[in-house]
């Protein structure tokens, strides 16, 4: 009830607007461009990972002599080439793959999210959509992400497509994030409610994503390199769009073609663990008894080519170089933040402080207390990539602005019943610590932002803020604490000052998870 009588205010009135004079204008006015630039920078990562990018960095067509060019592999096209796909960005990689292709391609059916063409076509983004003669089939489903009998039905489709090819026949592979639920084919006579009811059962007693997969793929006809299987003996190219920390092949969409390193001892040991195994329905017995008596196909995918061609890494780095030609001095901390936003968001909130402190004092550094808490929070953080010893030798080089870009996937735990995401959250949360801490004589702004475009079940990407956040916030009625105690992140942005610190993009085309900007600019 709080919540809702803070924010009924807000949407009844203009935000107020507290008084700036003197230098508080001169920093509004830098914010502002701060914000503009940070945005441009968002966008031009999520530019390097949108599907036409991708797909013609990936392949090469010698249109004269029909050779298909994948890394450092050609393949002869003679009217051999097939194409199947599954995930939220597979619509706008066919729609690029079909152009860059032309004839060359034979048939193709993909499995993409309920509504994506319209949301595109509304959008105004027809390079996404394929064209109205197109040869692939597109099967929309798993609506709200879950997988569901239209998806069953297009992984059916796709199944059948795999089997019918030889071995003189190519097959394009797109997949990406999104991918598992559109590609529900459980093994007879499991049926698709048994699968997602046991999937439940396991998630409910504690079982983890990685246990979570083993047991989806040894009861799915294609995940686990089932569509490898499929396919064999043609040859296949698997061009991935990873939306997964680390980018392991063979967890994004649960590996369809990757081998899979596990067998049914391996489900035998996770049910028992969490006391299934006796209740198992009967069709969930037939088929993991005949998988240990029949094991599950060939262990190798030797006629796979598996390339990622867009990851969080990637899309980073476009950004770090867009940056530098801005003048900033950037540095990639890491693509693999994970872990609670609110740890994420005081690790964030300490970063600044240190490296504020080492810009501005010419690299005299931080207070040994500070950088000490900044180094554990990053031990128990256990990110694997964190680069957080050269970002700091970098800002203390740095004879000017500096820009520390992030990326990868926090969590949210969920206390309260409002609307946000977690990257609105996050910008949130940080905001506050900015505004908690002593940062010396330098402007700082931190952006968050889904790269899909569409951060939790809102039409923002993100957010960005300023330590300014909290302060202006009280000013104008709106007690941040609240708002987050309720998880209501977008409904907070979407009253503070009108909603100019949300993110809007629209919907992207593409998803390599989110994207943290960390901006330190001297006075």
């Amino acid at each position: 009830m709080a919540a809702v009588l803070q924010v009924l205010p807000c949407l009844a009135r203009a935000p107020l607007r507290p008084l700036l004079l003197g230098g508080a204008v001169v920093r509004l006015a830098s914010g502002m461009a701060l914000a503009e630039q940070a945005r441009q920078l968002f966008e031009s990562a999520v530019g390097a990972v949108l599907p036409g990018p991708m797909l013609h960095r990936a392949l090469s067509l010698d249109p004269g002599g029909g050779q298909l060019k994948v890394r450092d592999r050609s393949f002869q096209l003679r009217q051999n080439l097939y194409l199947v796909g599954f995930g939220k960005a597979v619509l706008g990689m066919a729609a690029a793959a079909e152009e860059l292709l032309g004839q060359h391609l034979v048939q193709g059916v993909i499995s993409v999210p309920k509504g994506i063409r319209a949301a595109m076509e509304h959008a105004g983004k027809q390079e996404m959509l394929l064209k109205p003669h197109s040869c692939v089939q597109v099967f929309e489903g798993a609506e709200d992400n879950l997988p569901d009998r239209d998806a069953l039905r297009a992984a059916l489709a796709i199944r059948q497509l795999a089997e019918s090819l030889t071995a003189d026949d190519l097959l394009l592979v797109l997949i990406s994030g999104g991918g598992s639920a559109l590609l529900p084919a459980p093994i007879p006579p499991v049926t698709l409610e048994e699968k997602q009811t046991l999937t439940k059962l396991l998630a409910a007693r504690g079982a983890n994503i990685q246990e979570l997969n083993t047991i989806r793929k040894a009861l799915s006809q294609l995940k686990g390199g089932g569509l490898a299987r499929a396919a064999y003996p043609a040859q296949v190219v698997s061009l991935i769009l990873s939306d997964v920390v680390g980018d392991p092949v063979e967890v994004i969409a649960s590996g369809p073609t990757v081998a899979s390193v596990h067998n049914v001892q391996d489900c035998l040991h996770i049910l028992n663990r969490y006391g299934l195994r006796a209740a198992l329905p009967r069709s969930v017995k037939t088929v993991l008894a005949r998988s240990d008596s029949d094991p599950h196909g060939p262990h190798t995918c030797g006629h796979v080519l598996n390339v990622i061609i867009g990851s969080n890494a990637l899309a980073l780095a476009e950004a770090q170089r867009q940056a530098e030609a801005l003048g900033y001095q950037a540095v990639v901390l890491s693509a693999a933040m994970q872990g609670d936003v609110e740890s994420i968001a005081r690790f964030y909130g300490l970063l600044a402080q240190v490296a504020g402190t080492c810009l501005t004092l010419a690299g005299a550094g931080a207070s040994a207390e500070e950088a000490e808490q900044l180094h554990e929070l990053a031990a128990e953080l256990q990110l694997p990539d964190l680069q957080l010893k050269e970002a700091l030798e970098a800002v203390v080089r740095a004879r000017g602005p500096v820009c520390l870009l992030a990326g990868g996937e926090p969590t949210v735990q969920l206390q309260g019943s409002g609307k946000g995401g977690r990257n609105q959250e996050l910008a949130l949360r940080v905001g506050v610590e900015l505004g908690r801490r002593p940062l010396g004589p330098v402007d700082v702004l931190f952006l968050s932002g889904g790269t899909d475009g569409q951060d939790g079940p809102t039409e923002a990407a993100g957010a960005w803020v300023m330590p300014e956040l909290a302060s202006q916030a009280a000013a104008e009625g709106l007690d941040v604490a609240t708002f987050l105690s309720h998880n209501d992140s977008h409904t907070f942005f979407r009253c503070f000052r009108g909603g100019v610190h949300l993110l809007h993009t629209g919907l992207t085309g593409t998803n390599v998870m989110d994207a943290h900007l960390l901006f330190l600019r001297p006075r």
